[in-house]
């Protein structure tokens, strides 16, 4: 069994994609994730599958798809990409909730980071299929303009912290 961490997209976000964390739990129940459970209403989980990765997020999205109407998009990390990203995060001393990671189906191109533009000061890094970014003055007063970011899902760093130890535990049995 391999311990997933699913991140989903634009769920829960501005009066769009409305799902709530029971549902999402009983969802993953319902097509044989076990060990499911959920992390504050954005559209985290963490389980355990026989699955492989790919297979593991087709079948939540499509799950997902016939529950919502769309398909909100699915990112999932083992336990053990979680602690690696977390572990090179080049921004992990500043503080949890001014730091967000954005994730990718595939490797993020750094070329596209010449082309950010930073007001505020923000910082990003591309670390394979992520983004870290550091916004000093926090990401909701941010005005960072860095295309191709729309495409996946953020996480601050307190929550991602919080599911690598929800998904450790389940490692750990």
């Amino acid at each position: 069994m391999t311990v997933f961490i699913g991140l989903l997209r634009a769920v829960n976000v501005g009066g769009t994609g409305k799902l709530t964390m029971a549902d999402l739990k009983a969802l993953c129940l319902k097509v044989g994730f076990e060990d499911v459970a959920t992390y504050i209403q954005s559209g985290n989980v963490v389980f355990s599958s026989q699955l492989g990765a790919a297979q593991a997020a087709a079948l939540l999205n499509t799950t997902l798809e016939t529950h919502m109407g769309k398909a909100p998009g699915v990112f999932l990390r083992t336990h053990d990409e979680l602690s690696a990203l977390l572990a090179v995060c080049p921004f992990s001393k500043q503080p949890g909730n001014k730091v967000s990671v954005v994730f990718f189906d595939e490797a993020f191109d750094p070329a596209l980071l010449e082309t950010m533009t930073a007001p505020a000061g923000e910082q990003a890094a591309v670390i394979g299929r992520e983004v870290h970014i550091h916004y000093p003055d926090g990401m909701g007063r941010s005005k960072l303009k860095l295309s191709g970011l729309s495409s996946g899902t953020a996480r601050n760093l307190n929550t991602l912290r919080k599911l690598e130890t929800m998904a450790g535990a389940l490692v750990a049995g």
